[in-house]
């Protein structure tokens, strides 16, 4: 080999490197995010991860070969970032399996039914691989309701003054609708789609209950009313100046007005509340319509912390679903905002039930509108009695998690974690206690005057 044929090999095999090195991606930042209804692995790169997985069933493992990838002390941080408590995941082994790939081996506690997709970047992030890891036999929210109950985590039996004799035993209650309640809607990575069920079309008015005296003192049964914290998991929410979390202010305000909640039966009214979300945890938009619709909820309250581009707006806000246009062009961007969260949480796009759960969101109706408008007209009155209302009225604009079509909805918007002193009052014990006490109010109030009937068992 003369020198001019060594010189041409040597430089083939620098641009061979070359561009090995070009196409390799970098890790950027690997998370967790454990959860009853499924566990997450996020792999965030500056480049999109091209994969091959296999999943041994016994003991249950899954084994994901990532190319072009060397090994890297950000892979090697989510040995540690296993959690004891993991529902799902037992342990996670990394190593470089040969040059250029990168084995991660995820011991399971149990069967499940791993979903793997990439995210395109969106807002903060920059390119996802999402490893969703759905046990095989998915927890059923209703059940999950009464175990609440049997657990006792209500302080003592809800007083049952004004009662009728069907609802003396809530637990019976709750067992009943247990028994009689629509099949578990499967998680929005399933491939078996959830149908609206016998009774419910895509358009025309559902009957929510028949009319009413103004004011009852009581229901003739339990009253359940579920409690949507936004945002969760990847998807953060707002971000305050200080550095506060959206999805960590409403988690805690949730769970503050679901224990009091289940500690109160003022008015007669025995209630029992359910969280779509009681971690951090993201939450597919239609999939916290579904939980709620599973437990049969009377009423679905979502819980936000507002922002925007200034840090000048401030105060809290109602919002209720639209069917036409938004009541004003602040109410549709927020909508549009809020709508959001599917992309920056990660949603798996390839999942061939999407379109069947879109479209059962689009069932809404003009019964379900106008009794949400008056549930949300209470509440805003309540939330107006402890701080500055940004809007004297409900507003409406087409909220996706709004969409069920017999349960009346609303979402509020605690406060402006934009504005730095209203970012303060949501860190702080006495407002969170404040405003979950006006949310109280709010729905005992609603209920009062507009108490459910009787469920209809077919649905």
């Amino acid at each position: 080999m003369d020198r001019r044929d060594w010189l041409h090999g040597s430089l083939v095999a620098l641009l061979w490197v070359h561009s090995r090195l070009a196409q390799a991606a970098t890790m950027i930042s690997v998370r967790i995010w454990p959860a009853a209804d499924y566990s997450r692995v996020t792999l965030e790169s500056n480049a999109p991860l091209k994969t091959r997985q296999t999943f041994v069933a016994s003991p249950p493992r899954l084994a994901v070969d990532i190319d072009d990838l060397e090994l890297s002390p950000a892979l090697r941080e989510l040995v540690g970032q296993v959690q004891a408590n993991d529902p799902n995941i037992a342990g996670i082994r990394v190593g470089q399996y040969s040059p250029g790939v990168v084995r991660l081996v995820i011991d399971l506690k149990r069967p499940i039914a791993p979903q793997i997709f990439s995210l395109s970047p969106v807002a903060a992030y920059q390119h996802r691989l999402v490893l969703d890891l759905y046990p095989i036999e998915a927890p059923d929210p209703l059940a999950q309701l009464i175990a609440e109950r049997t657990q006792g985590t209500a302080a003592g039996p809800l007083p049952m003054t004004g009662v009728t004799a069907a609802a003396s035993d809530p637990l019976g209650e709750l067992i009943a609708r247990h028994q009689h309640a629509v099949p578990a809607p499967a998680p929005i990575t399933r491939k078996d789609a959830v149908s609206p069920g016998p009774g419910i079309q895509a358009q025309g008015s559902w009957p929510l209950r028949p009319a009413a005296p103004a004011a009852h003192a009581a229901t003739d049964r339990l009253i359940v009313v579920a409690l949507d914290p936004g945002h969760g998991g990847e998807d953060p929410g707002a971000i305050g100046p200080g550095g506060t979390r959206e999805k960590d202010v409403v988690l805690r305000i949730a769970r503050k007005l679901r224990e009091r909640i289940n500690d109160s039966s003022a008015g007669g009214n025995p209630m029992r509340a359910f969280l779509t979300r009681d971690a951090d945890y993201f939450v597919p938009l239609h999939v916290r319509v579904q939980k709620a619709r599973r437990v049969q909820a009377d009423l679905l309250v979502s819980i936000h912390a507002d922002a925007f581009f200034t840090p000048e707006a401030r105060g809290a806000s109602v919002f209720a679903l639209s069917q036409g246009a938004a009541s004003s062009s602040a109410a549709r961007w927020m909508a549009q905002k809020e709508n959001k969260a599917d992309l920056i949480g990660g949603i798996n796009l390839g999942s061939q039930d999407v379109q069947v759960q879109r479209a059962l969101l689009d069932m809404s109706t003009t019964a379900q509108i106008k009794e949400s408008l008056q549930a949300g007209q209470t509440l805003l009155r309540q939330i107006g009695t402890v701080g500055k209302l940004h809007k004297p009225r409900v507003e409406q604009a087409g909220f996706a998690v709004l969409k069920a079509p017999d349960i009346p909805s609303v979402l509020v918007e605690t406060a402006f974690i934009s504005n730095p002193l209203e970012e303060e009052l949501l860190r702080s014990d006495r407002y969170q206690d404040q405003i979950t006490e006006a949310l109280l109010r709010g729905i005992v109030q609603y209920f009062t005057h507009n108490p459910p009937v009787a469920r209809n068992r077919n649905l």
